[in-house]
């Protein structure tokens, strides 16, 4: 094998591709390829849930942070950031540090206004110190790159903004050290450098900030969209249907919840998974241990396959409620 020293899709540990090869016909115990589940599927849930918890354990996020496996790599999030956080204010301040952070400013003044912290250059040698960084009070959130791929320029300190929420990304070195994730609003990283293949994007964002996405945000991008629906109708329903997970630790990506009952009502649920498989909507039966019924709302989940679940409860409540 050659010694690859690539900067964007980079080299990943020999150990880890032969645990590829060896499960890229057969994973586990599914009997079939990672590439052919479902994405709704228990085997393919376990991955992800998996993923998530280790990425809890390693960087020590806490509970009101969110861990979110999105699609459109860090230039997607270039955007999906301005979209979910640029509106309280609609100004951000960008430190533009490289050619990373500068298309990120580029992309983030077609929402709102920019306010570059640092003069404008085109030669990246360094991060000036922050006594000389002018700031604005009012923005959004403070924005930075803590590792420029193209000028090899990294942060040596987190910015101190005085209350505003700090985004970074952290595309090139996450999980390369140790950093306190409280300091931060969000932090989002391309998973083809430190962690595994192109194609995913992750990030790591503090619930208090999510929910006020402009109205023209694309719903893939949307970081607190579809779950509140279906939660809606539960809470609705005056007790018909029961969420048995505490309202400030409620997941978005997974919403289980029991009919008739708290403890369910097995006859009812039967008939509203039958009921649910004849509209096309299926695996809605819940985990094996909790029964009952889950619906996981991941990205390919669309906004329109969430309102159907939802007009389909209200009708189910319609019929059977005494």
């Amino acid at each position: 094998m050659v010694v690859n020293f690539g900067a964007g899709p980079a080299k990943l540990p020999a150990e880890v591709l032969l645990e590829v090869q060896k499960e890229l016909v057969h994973h586990g115990n599914s009997g079939m390829s990672v590439m052919e589940m479902s994405h709704r599927g228990a085997d393919y849930n376990k991955i992800h849930e998996d993923t998530i918890s280790t990425l809890q354990e390693l960087l020590d996020i806490p509970d009101d942070y969110q861990v979110l496996l999105l699609q459109g790599g860090g230039t997607g999030l270039f955007a999906a950031v301005c979209l979910n956080l640029m509106g309280r204010t609609g100004v951000a301040d960008y430190v533009v540090t490289g050619s990373w952070s500068a298309k990120a400013a580029k992309e983030a003044a077609k929402y709102g206004k920019v306010n570059m912290v640092i003069p404008k250059t085109n030669k990246y040698t360094g991060v000036p110190d922050q006594k000389t960084w002018k700031l604005d009070p009012n923005a959004s959130y403070l924005y930075y790159c803590d590792n420029e791929t193209v000028h090899g320029v990294e942060f040596n300190f987190i910015p101190e903004t005085n209350g505003v929420p700090i985004v970074c990304d952290m595309s090139s070195n996450i999980l390369s050290r140790q950093f306190d994730i409280r300091k931060f609003g969000l932090v989002f990283g391309g998973a083809q450098k430190n962690i595994g293949p192109s194609g995913i994007t992750v990030v790591i964002v503090r619930k208090d900030l999510m929910g006020n996405a402009m109205t023209v945000t694309p719903s893939i991008f949307d970081f607190a969209v579809k779950s509140q629906m279906i939660y809606n109708e539960i809470a609705r329903s005056g007790g018909f249907y029961g969420c048995p997970v505490n309202e400030d630790s409620r997941s978005r990506m997974n919403v289980p919840f029991r009919i008739g009952s708290i403890e369910g009502d097995e006859a009812l649920e039967k008939e509203f998974l039958k009921g649910a498989e004849a509209r096309k909507m299926v695996q809605l039966k819940g985990h094996r241990s909790v029964g009952g019924i889950r619906a996981s709302l991941y990205n390919a989940v669309t906004i329109e396959d969430a309102e159907a679940l939802a007009k389909y409860m209200r009708e189910f409540f319609e019929q059977h409620k005494k």
